[in-house]
């Protein structure tokens, strides 16, 4: 019961801030969270922890979102998982079926579907395609991918760490 009125206080204290939510009863904030100006919101979302939320920024049906921090201008989900350390850049997309951990998405950067972006930093218009991971863990420890501006990253490919892709790098899909 107390959780359900906390949850309550906290969707009406978004509400007045002008949060756009389709279906207010099925989202639930954490009490650290921070939104900004023209934010929505659709059902079905999960804020935990530290999360921060910039302006103009979309929130698509069924992601959570833990311990996170997202820039103006972007596209989150539906179904993306945006856990601790990650900081979502200006202009940037996450998509449907995405899962990021522990990374830096740079500016106008798009993980449209299908991926899952761990102890990672990419850089400016980076485009990472459908079914890319990043192999950043080795059994004992993890190790960083960094991926450079402008690189388009093809469809299906597994780029193991410790990797860097430098500026404008092509990588063919199934790689």
């Amino acid at each position: 019961m107390k959780q359900e009125l906390i949850q309550k206080k906290l969707r009406n204290k978004f509400l007045k801030q002008g949060v756009k939510m389709v279906s207010p009863d099925t989202i639930f904030f954490s009490n650290k969270t921070k939104i900004g100006k023209n934010v929505s919101i659709e059902p079905y979302v999960v804020f935990v922890g530290k999360v921060i939320l910039n302006n103009n920024i979309t929130i698509k049906s069924f992601s959570h979102l833990e311990d996170v921090k997202v820039k103006n201008n972007v596209s989150i989900g539906p179904y993306a998982r945006i856990r601790p350390g990650t900081i979502l850049g200006e202009g940037s997309k996450v998509g449907n079926f995405v899962e990021v951990k522990k990374s830096i998405i740079g500016k106008n950067s798009k993980l449209n579907h299908l991926s899952y972006v761990g102890d990672t930093k990419l850089g400016k218009k980076v485009n990472i395609g459908a079914g890319t991971i990043t192999c950043n863990y080795d059994g004992v420890k993890k190790m960083k991918t960094i991926i450079e501006d402008d690189v388009f990253v093809g469809s299906n490919s597994s780029l193991v760490a410790p990797i860097k892709l430098e500026k404008k790098s092509v990588i063919g899909a199934g790689s």
